[in-house]
């Protein structure tokens, strides 16, 4: 399919960029799909009437945002779109299904562990008590997208590891009667380590999201506590702001 591309050269929005927004926006919106192929600079640089720097230049940046691959003998090639996710109660297994990218999870750990002090703090359970601890690789298009560690008091669910693989967390405790009610999260960044950064596919030291979440259910238990690292290339936190009256 033929997208329907247009620059407006009386824009102070540079050229480029006008290119490249509409190519991530067809990839966003699986008009190009991961696999396809983007075609070759010419051609679209003389549909458009652009210069071949302006269109490499382009292409490039959605190179550089991990949303493009340039394969010797193949050409420019759709990989995947990146997951935009709002900052609200729902899981990396479903947004990833609501957007189309095909979730898959290995299951790395699924035991019961002594509760550490953060984790005791963040699930009103005593220090050093059992804690049913599980961790787990997201992938999605069969790339690794975020490495998960939950902590979980213990008795709470049957988080048994062949159920962990077919869905999320949050399904399991709602088909279990847990309601969740409410979080308390807090997102930032740092470095990989080594370990992080083969788990996931990018070099050491990469910059990598991080996302701790303590959830609670209707009765103001706290039922789980998350401690998350992504990869920006693949993923984002989206806010909505509003004014103060």
């Amino acid at each position: 399919m033929q997208l329907e591309l247009r620059v407006d050269r009386s824009s102070p929005v540079p050229l480029y960029f006008q290119l490249a927004q509409q190519l991530e926006a067809a990839i966003e919106h699986g008009l190009l799909t991961p696999g396809s192929l983007l075609g070759n600079e010419i051609e679209l640089a003389g549909r458009l009437g652009l210069s071949r720097p302006t269109v490499r230049q382009a292409i490039q940046s959605l190179v550089d945002k991990g949303l493009l691959v340039r394969r010797r003998g193949v050409g420019t090639q759709v990989v995947h779109s990146q997951v935009k996710r709002p900052l609200e109660l729902s899981s990396l297994f479903d947004d990833l299904e609501a957007a189309g990218q095909r979730p898959a999870t290995t299951v790395l750990v699924n035991t019961m562990v002594p509760a550490s002090a953060q984790v005791a703090a963040a699930l009103a359970v005593p220090e050093g008590s059992d804690v049913h601890q599980v961790e787990r690789l997201r992938l999605a298009h069969g790339e690794p997208m975020a490495y998960l560690c939950n902590h979980l008091p213990a008795g709470l669910l049957d988080v048994h590891t062949g159920r962990l693989q077919a869905t999320g967390l949050y399904r399991l405790m709602r088909t279990a009667g847990i309601t969740l009610h409410s979080a308390r999260q807090s997102i930032g960044a740092r470095a990989a380590t080594p370990a992080e950064a083969e788990r996931l596919a990018e070099p050491e030291g990469a910059p990598l999201l991080t996302m701790q979440r303590t959830t609670f259910d209707d009765t103001g238990r706290a039922v789980e506590f998350g401690d998350h690292i992504y990869r920006p290339t693949r993923y984002s936190f989206e806010f909505q702001l509003l004014v103060r009256p």
